[in-house]
């Protein structure tokens, strides 16, 4: 949220105040009384925002948090498929090679025409 939009918000939270004031003025409560329930009423209304954004956090379905989550698995796929794509280029021997270096490749499935696991 930009400054701006921060102080066009704060700017209608005032005015809705005032609606509201003048709502409850044209309801017939009387000037104090018209200005405490519309106070009352944008007291709720900002409890209402603070525990929606409490309970967002605790979840963690805030908007960083769901763009951090996105960016997160579509670099994991990139990386997936490019360190795939560089294995695929390899020889068949330098396969065998790397997969016996990382261990997942055994003396006892070599020569027996089984897959190894990747």
């Amino acid at each position: 949220m930009t400054r701006g939009q921060t102080l066009l918000l704060g700017l209608g939270v005032f005015a809705l105040g005032g609606v509201g004031y003048a709502a409850f003025r044209a309801a017939g409560l009387e000037g104090a009384s018209a200005g405490i329930a519309a106070e009352a009423l944008l007291i709720l209304g900002v409890i209402a925002w603070t525990g929606s954004y409490l309970l967002r956090v605790v979840t963690g379905k805030m908007t960083f948090m769901e763009q951090r989550r996105q960016y997160r698995a579509a670099y994991d796929q990139q990386t997936t498929d490019e360190l795939q794509k560089q294995f695929d280029a390899l020889s068949p021997a330098d396969q065998e090679a790397l997969l016996r270096e990382i261990g997942q490749l055994t003396d006892d499935t070599s020569g027996t025409g089984k897959q190894p696991v990747v």
